[in-house]
Formats: structure tokens, sequence, C-alpha cells
């Protein structure tokens, strides 16, 4: 059936009864409520006086969507499953208004204040030219005002406390009110990305609903009630499941890991594939009915890469690298072992330095999913992306920034060295709070930028903020001991203080009699530990004849999840 506009009118009374049916919700994509009582009033007072007040625009579908339950002080049933729905798209604001302005609601504004909704009045004494609804009745005597909220219930016990010149106006009122019809356009047969792009375009000063926004919504789900489960245990909110499991990943560090990437892995673990149009066709009940699997994947995916000494998510070189190891233990029940570790290995830093995942992602993690596979039955993968980790290429590519997935890429591998601090030998610290900002106390110039400055100025500055002149250290170290002291300075202080010093700054690539540390040299520092990476990096990744392949290369200088 394709998509249809129908054009039709509801009485204000209807209105009201089929938002406390349930038969009218507001999606949770809407914003909140923002309007004042005073412009909740202002409204009415256009219906009383005949003026239009817009049309409102439905979602009617079947589909169940996660919705704001209460309004105010006041709960909404919900929807039986299989019953049709009308979700707001268009006129959010004007509807919450009529809402509690007629069952005298208790709302929330923006600012703390709690607004009284049923202390909107009727001026008997206003012509057209004043306000007739008005919030502002301290001047007014109380035979000249009437409570939209009584005016509505009417009847003879309540106009007989008014004047009988008011009568006839008290009953208008109420006529006026209780007959008022509002235009609605339903929009039916619609998809739900069709029916989020129509409440987009709607609101164009807004921001575009982003893909997780969409499936918290579709996926929203009420389950049939059992005995002995609580509220909560009978529904499942995406967006609290994955506030939930920022939670527990802030734990391990890796609580970093973006909305988007979660629902890639899901998609991936149900159809292979995690382009936006397959994850909006996603089944609602199958992708409820994984994603306590998925989130077991994403642990067994951290908890391999923290386990590899990766044991934060911010130096991640990509999230989207998530997806694959997921993949794996989805598919592989118990951790890798043997060469099925080594090739799994293998992947993660071919696809870091490789510059995998910086454009075309959906595509490229198909395509990885099919290595996975291989990987899984003990199979070698054939790579179709080239890996340059010789000394030219990683100069070339090393100025540092924390945003780059190659300086990243560099980082893992000095991470998992376990770096030691270089007063006492203990494990440096790694903390996604210091990791964000290439300007932050952990990140140490072994050679200061400030002395370099000063003291060797025919050295670069490429060359200077490079990641190999880049350590991993305990910010307090850096920031009241190191500061912009010499390395023979500072070297010679923890000399002192740490018997092991050689040993610790082996887990930095760095020797401290080889290095030229003692002289200030800065050349055969940075030559002799740019070998010593090169070195590294080479026993991490498996030969294979990629020479025919260029690899493709992207400064990728502010990483994100791409949008899908």
């Amino acid at each position: 059936m394709s998509t249809s506009l129908q054009n039709t009118s509801v009485k204000y009374s209807d209105l009201l009864s089929e938002i406390e049916t349930g038969q009218v919700k507001i999606p949770q994509f809407q914003r909140k409520f923002v309007w004042t009582i005073k412009e909740s009033a202002k409204l009415l007072d256009s219906i009383i006086k005949g003026y239009p007040i817009g049309t409102f625009i439905y979602w009617r579908t079947n589909e169940r969507l996660r919705s704001v339950r209460n309004l105010g002080n006041i709960t909404l049933p919900e929807p039986k499953n299989g019953e049709f729905v009308n979700y707001v798209l268009d006129g959010q604001q004007r509807l919450t208004s009529l809402y509690a302005a007629l069952k005298g609601v208790k709302m929330g504004e923006e600012d703390g204040r709690l607004s009284d909704y049923s202390e909107i009045y009727i001026n008997l004494l206003a012509n057209d030219e004043e306000d007739i609804v008005t919030t502002e009745v301290e001047n007014l005597d109380r035979e000249h005002i009437i409570k939209l909220t009584d005016l509505m219930k009417g009847g003879y016990t309540i106009f007989k406390n008014y004047p009988e010149e008011f009568h006839d106006k008290l009953d208008q009122y109420k006529d006026v009110l209780s007959g008022y019809t509002f235009s609605v356009i339903n929009l039916k047969n619609a998809q739900i990305d069709v029916a989020t792009e129509v409440f987009t375009r709607l609101n164009v000063g807004g921001k575009s609903l982003s893909l997780f926004e969409i499936m918290v919504a579709k996926t929203y789900h009420v389950f049939e009630s059992k005995t002995g489960d609580s509220e909560e245990d009978q529904i499942f909110d995406l967006a609290v499941k994955y506030e939930e499991l920022s939670t527990e990943l802030s734990a391990s560090h890796y609580d970093t890991i973006p909305s988007a990437t979660i629902l890639q892995v899901v998609s991936i673990l149900l159809e292979k594939d995690c382009t936006r149009k397959t994850i909006l066709k996603l089944d609602k009940i199958a992708f409820i009915n994984i994603w306590d699997e998925a989130v077991n994947c994403i642990k067994s995916s951290i908890d391999f890469f923290r386990s590899y000494g990766i044991v934060v998510g911010r130096i991640l070189p990509y999230n989207a690298l998530l997806v694959p190891f997921s993949y794996f233990f989805y598919k592989h029940k118990h951790n890798p072992t043997g060469e099925v570790k080594k090739r799994l290995e293998d992947f993660f830093w071919r696809a870091s330095l490789g510059f995998r995942y910086s454009s075309g992602v959906e595509g490229k993690l198909v395509q990885d999913i099919a290595k996975i596979d291989k990987i899984i039955f003990g199979e070698l993968p054939k790579y179709e992306w080239a890996v340059n980790i010789n000394r030219e290429f990683i100069e070339t590519h090393g100025w540092f920034s924390t945003g780059k997935s190659f300086t990243k890429a560099i980082l893992c591998l000095y991470a998992k060295q376990k770096p030691k601090s270089f007063d006492n030998d203990l494990d440096v610290i790694i903390d996604n709070s210091w990791l964000k900002i290439a300007t932050s106390k952990n990140y140490h110039h072994f050679f200061p930028k400030s002395w370099m400055a000063k003291n060797q100025k025919d050295i670069e500055y490429f060359y200077v903020n490079h990641i190999v002149n880049i350590t991993i250290v305990d910010g307090f170290l850096n920031k009241n001991i190191i500061k912009a002291k010499s390395p023979a300075t500072y070297m010679k202080s923890f000399l002192s203080k740490n018997d092991d010093l050689e040993q610790t700054m082996k887990t930095h690539f760095i020797d401290i009699n080889a290095d030229g540390i003692w002289e200030n040299d800065f050349d055969t520092f940075y030559d002799n530990r740019l070998n010593r990476i090169v070195k590294a990096l080479n026993k991490l990744v498996i030969p294979q004849d990629t020479s025919s392949v260029e690899l493709e290369v992207y400064e990728d200088i502010e990483e994100e999840t791409q949008e899908i």
C-alpha cells in the first residue's frame, strides 16, 4: 500500500477523548513541551474568538513507538497491541496546551517552575480586542472570571454563581470551545523513515532526527504483562537500554562508544549488513530478542581489546572496529587462541593502520565480516587494502593529533606496551577523561615543545609534534615535575628515584643510554625510537603480498562514527 494523506476534522471533545484513551500519542522524538501557561492561554483565546490555529499532522500506524507517557501529573494509557495509533508529527505544543488547559494539568516549565493549568480563566468583561482567556486575574472580581475547567463542566450548579447577565456568554463560550473543529491531516500507510522525514521537514528550524532517535521510537515495545513483572520489565526502551550499556561500559573506560556503532552491531548480527536502509527495516521483535546477545558480544570485544593493552575507548582507532569483533564473538563463543587469535590481531592492526573505516564504512564492514568468517574457519583472509608500516610512511603521517586514526593506532601500540611511570615504575593510569585532546597532560612530548622552541630552533615543529616524540605519562608527573625541562635534566631526577629506570623507559620504546638522552640529542632519539616503533608494528602484522594495491590515505582529523 502506498503512502496517502487524509484530511479530516476533529472536535475539541473528541480530540481530548482520543488522548485519554491512548489513540493519539506524542512520539518521544518530539521536543519537550516548552510553551508557557500564558502562551497556552493565548491559544485558547484564539479558539474562543474563532481564529484558525493551524493544522495537526498525525502519522496513523499500528506500529508502537516510544511515546510520551505522561502529560504533567496525568498518566496516559498505552494503546493495545494491534490498534492503530495517531502519532503527532506536527502540533505537539498546541495539543498539549489544549489538553492541559481543559484538564487543569500541572505542567513543569523550562525554568523549573510548576504551572497549574487550572489557573487559566475566562474574563467575562473582556471584548474581542482584549484577552478573553487569561492568566492575569489579580485585578478582576471573582464574579467576572471563571476557570476554563469550570466553564467546560458547565451546568446550572456552576453558572448560578454568576450574575444572570453573563449566563448567555457562558453558554456561548462553552459551545464555541466544545464545538470547535480542528483540521487534521493523517499520514497513512507510511514507513517510519517517511514519517520521521515528514517530521524533520515540518521542523526545519530544528535538528534532523538521527538514526538512533528513529530506532528508539521504532523498537519501543510494551510486552504483555506477566505475573510478578514490574512495569519496567514489561518495556523495551532502546534509549534506556543504551544508557544502561554506557553506564556498564564506563567501568571499562569504553563509554565513548556512540549509539550508531551499537546499531551497526545489531544489524550485522541480524542481517550481515548495516546500511541505514537495512537498519530501518530490522524487525522490531528480532531486534529486541538479539539485544542482550549483542551487548554481550560488544563486552567480549572490549574485554579482548583491554586484554591486548587497549584499556580505554578513546584511543581505539575506529569505533567501527567493534562491529567485526562483535560478530566474531557472536559466531565464536570462546576466547580466541593460537592462530585464530594471531589472525584476529592481524586484522585489528591492518584496519587501524590502513585507514580502513575512514570512508565507506558500511560497505567495508560487510566485506570484513566475510574476512572474520575466514578467520573463524582457520583461514588467513586475503586483504584488498595495503598497510604501510615502513619508516618513511610513519614519519610522513605521524603528525600528532588525537582525532587521527593513524595516530590512535600508534597510541594503541604504546598502550599495548603497558607503559610505566618514569619516577616509580608503576603502571601509567590511562583514562578517557585524560585523553580527549592533544594538550592533555597525559600526552608528554619527550622533548618538551617549549624547551625545543628555545634551545633547538633548527628542528622543524613537525618533528617536535610527531607521534615519535609522544609518550603516555601520568598527568601529575608531566604538570608538576617535567614541565619544560630538557630530557637530560628531568631524566636525571628520575634516575635517583627509580632504580629500574632503564627497564621503565623500554616500555616507552626508549633506551636511556643509546638514544642521546643525556646529550639532549633529539635527532638520535627520534631516529632510534622510530626504528623501534617500525620493528614492533612489523611483528604485529602477518606478511601478505598487497604490492598491487594502493593504500588510500585519509586525513580523518576528527574520526567519528558516521551517521548512517
